[in-house]
């Protein structure tokens, strides 16, 4: 009786579902080659690396604890590396994301050419990050800068930007918010499933513009913003780019964000071993930061269809 049961749970498949089968696994066979070659085989690799001394031009040599034990007792420039990133990442990522919101509220509104003004503040998202570096270069130069032109104007004796210790992650962090594009577009999607019987609903009971913003807007994209803010947060701790082309880590190493530390010690110095470590720190922060902030989206991520 048994052995009846077991023939009848064996499902015989048809020749043609065979032939299926083979072809899916034929045309998804070149990225799964890929992706163990060249994402699970460095990962893992990265990881026994982080446990060794290795200088690339000589062979791993295993140390235990060791990288970890210097970047954390040792190491001034890596606690430094890692307050200028978080000082970055809790000023900039509020401030691009409510710039973002106001951004795609302000062009959702429905006017004549639309399209060309959410075209306009998209443009700098897709400039290239060594151009527009280069062009902040300038707008930011103590002498002859725009922005300290526009403040002398005003009466305002501009200080000296990426010139300042006190000033550089300012200046970098107002940067930032030249690059919002891409969360205008994700907001501006996320605006359009608010529904609209909501708005009437609260107008017909006297509500303003704010208590519909605070009690309807901001609820129904609360996911796009959980969205947002993940991604910045990953973003943010990975800042690299425009310090190499802007600072390079100065003034002072003002700018010296943790992602740019890493690079410096793994293709400056060649101390691979200690990079993989510093790589796997930041690991486990953006994975703490990111089951943080799931685990507190219960209590302000609002979606539509659940009690």
């Amino acid at each position: 009786m048994m052995q009846g049961r077991r023939k009848m749970r064996i499902k015989k498949y048809s020749k043609l579902e065979l032939v299926n089968l083979r072809n899916g696994v034929l045309f998804a066979l070149p990225f799964f080659i890929g992706f163990i070659c060249f994402t699970m085989y460095p990962v893992i690799s990265s990881l026994y690396y982080s446990f060794c001394k290795y200088t690339i031009v000589s062979t791993p040599h295993w140390i235990g604890l060791k990288n970890y034990i210097k970047l954390f007792t040792e190491d001034e420039l890596f606690g430094i590396s890692l307050y200028n990133s978080l000082y970055y990442a809790i000023f900039t990522i509020p401030l691009t994301i409510a710039a973002a919101i106001i951004s795609a509220l302000l062009l959702n509104i429905p006017i004549k050419g639309q399209p060309i003004f959410r075209t306009i503040f998209y443009l700098p998202s897709i400039t290239p990050v060594v151009a527009s570096s280069i062009l902040w270069v300038w707008i930011l130069n103590p002498q002859y800068g725009i922005l300290n032109a526009f403040l002398e104007k005003l009466g305002i004796n501009g200080p000296g930007w990426l010139a300042d210790p006190k000033w550089s992650k300012p200046a970098l962090i107002l940067m930032s918010l030249w690059g919002i594009g891409g969360g205008i577009i994700i907001f501006l999607a996320a605006l359009q499933d608010v529904p609209q019987e909501l708005y009437e609903s609260a107008e017909l009971d006297g509500a303003n513009w704010w208590n519909k913003l605070w009690a309807i807007t901001i609820p129904s994209i609360s996911p796009a913003i959980l969205f947002t803010l993940i991604m910045g947060m990953i973003g943010t701790l990975q800042f690299f780019a425009p310090i190499y082309v802007m600072t390079n880590g100065g003034p002072v190493n003002s700018t010296t964000m943790y992602a740019f530390y890493l690079y410096r010690n793994a293709f400056v110095y060649l101390d691979m071993g200690y990079a993989s470590s510093m790589a796997w720190i930041l690991f486990v922060i953006v994975l703490l930061g990111t089951i943080l902030m799931f685990k507190s989206s219960s209590k302000w991520v609002y979606y539509r269809g659940e009690r």
